[in-house]
């Protein structure tokens, strides 16, 4: 059953540009379930193409990643670190526009889809 939800994603980057902090917050406004938040730190390569990333997930717990940034997208996978259940999940941010994505995320346990999220993303600047 589909839930509504509301969220901010705040980014940062280093003085060299190869590393970055973002923090996510998703709130359920119409259900009882409890907010989730997200900190990531991460490190692009120096060809501006790949990264990898460490999270800590108020939902996953410890999660570590990789990723490849292309052109329209950003498709990462990720690892639940010390999981019992074995779970695994990856991410497609696809843009619309400069300030409109599309984001559609999967968590698979052992073999098999545990849930999907799709949503639909507008940046806002901060200044």
């Amino acid at each position: 059953m589909p839930i509504g939800f509301k969220g901010r994603t705040l980014v940062g980057w280093s003085r060299d540009k190869f590393w970055s902090t973002m923090v996510t917050k998703l709130t359920f406004p119409i259900s009882d379930r409890e907010e989730l938040t997200m900190a990531y730190k991460g490190r692009i390569d120096s060809d501006e193409r790949r990264f990898t990333y460490v999270v800590d997930d108020s939902f996953l717990g410890k999660v570590e990643g990789e990723g490849i940034i292309g052109p329209d997208s950003i498709t990462q996978r990720y690892w639940v670190m010390g999981d019992k259940k074995v779970r695994t999940g990856f991410q497609t941010l696809y843009r619309r526009d400069s300030n409109i994505y599309s984001l559609v995320s999967g968590i698979i346990s052992g073999q098999n889809l545990e849930s999907t999220m799709e949503a639909v993303l507008t940046r806002h600047t901060v200044s």
